[in-house]
């Protein structure tokens, strides 16, 4: 899931993580009601792990199951026995109210019981344990000819003329502002707005069509988006992801957790236990899609016992 506010993250879980995960900011939407695919099973039906998603959120969730979120979401229903079903809407404002507390006019249940990614705390629902904590990167292709950039520092190092030619696209209400503030290179920002108030558009696609098109150098987006980008550019002419450290000043890493409904506290210890568990095999999704991550908070306890 950018892709609420890591994310599409940069996810968009990460559009929303931006600036406390840029989580949900008012922005004009065409919102299309919400569906589902198949329609949710009554709460009866034991065998259905009933997730809420963005249809269109690469790298997060999409319709079609190629995102990481999906494939966490087929291993979570795997390992409980369980088969997986959608209520999609965009992740924009009213997701929550659209996806996890809306009901079935005819049933009266829950259209779905897990949002996979969100941030850790996020105030509009219950959250598990983290899963996964990422960074803030640059994404850079080979052909902006800015020799090899190993730390976000090294960009700094460059001729100040070819510091002052970049164009870095950002967006709006992210981490990356406060560092580009920070050591005079705003005025080199592409600005985008954290949502383009078009489901049909994800901040991957927005970044990725125009480094492509040259209308700008490198971007600074959410780890997930960076590794998603990166990994569709392998040849000649690669995108190399260069991941930020934290920093006790501006706040690049975020962690993200399972959302669930408030006062489900069985269902979300059952989530926790998966989590904890199969933190393995977590990561070995995670980093098939070259998402740069680190030590969760629940990992530096377990390592410090």
């Amino acid at each position: 899931m950018a892709s609420l506010r890591v994310a599409r993250g940069a996810s968009l879980w990460l559009w929303f993580l931006a600036a406390a995960a840029t989580l949900l900011v008012s922005a004009a939407v065409r919102a299309q009601p919400a569906q589902s695919s198949p329609a949710s099973a009554p709460a009866d039906q034991a065998d259905v792990l009933k997730v809420c998603a963005d249809p269109n959120n690469l790298p997060q969730s999409d319709k079609h199951g190629q995102g990481y979120e999906n494939k966490l979401a087929e291993a979570l229903a795997r390992d409980l026995g369980k088969r997986v079903e959608y209520t999609f809407f965009p992740q924009r404002m009213g997701f929550v109210r659209n996806t996890l507390r809306a009901r079935d006019e005819q049933t009266r249940v829950y259209k779905c019981d897990v949002i996979i990614g969100v941030p850790k705390g996020y105030e509009l629902t219950a959250t598990t344990r983290p899963y996964m904590r990422s960074v803030y990167a640059m994404v850079v292709p080979a052909r902006a000819q800015l020799g090899t950039l190993n730390t976000p520092e090294d960009l700094l190092k460059l001729p100040k003329e070819k510091l002052q030619s970049l164009r870095i696209g950002i967006f709006a209400r992210t981490p990356p502002t406060d560092w580009l503030l920070q050591n005079g290179l705003i005025d080199r920002a592409a600005l985008y707005p954290a949502q383009s108030g078009d489901p049909d558009e994800h901040p991957a696609n927005v970044i990725e069509r125009d480094l492509e098109a040259g209308k700008i150098d490198l971007a600074i987006v959410w780890g997930p988006v960076a590794g998603f980008l990166a990994n569709r550019h392998k040849g000649a002419e690669k995108w190399t992801v260069v991941p930020f450290k934290p920093d006790p000043r501006i706040h690049f890493d975020y962690e993200i957790a399972m959302g669930v409904r408030f006062g489900e506290d069985e269902w979300r210890k059952t989530l926790d236990d998966w989590i904890a568990t199969h933190a393995k095999d977590i990561e070995q999704i995670l980093v098939s899609y070259r998402i740069p991550l680190l030590q969760t908070s629940s990992e530096q306890r377990g390592s410090s016992n």
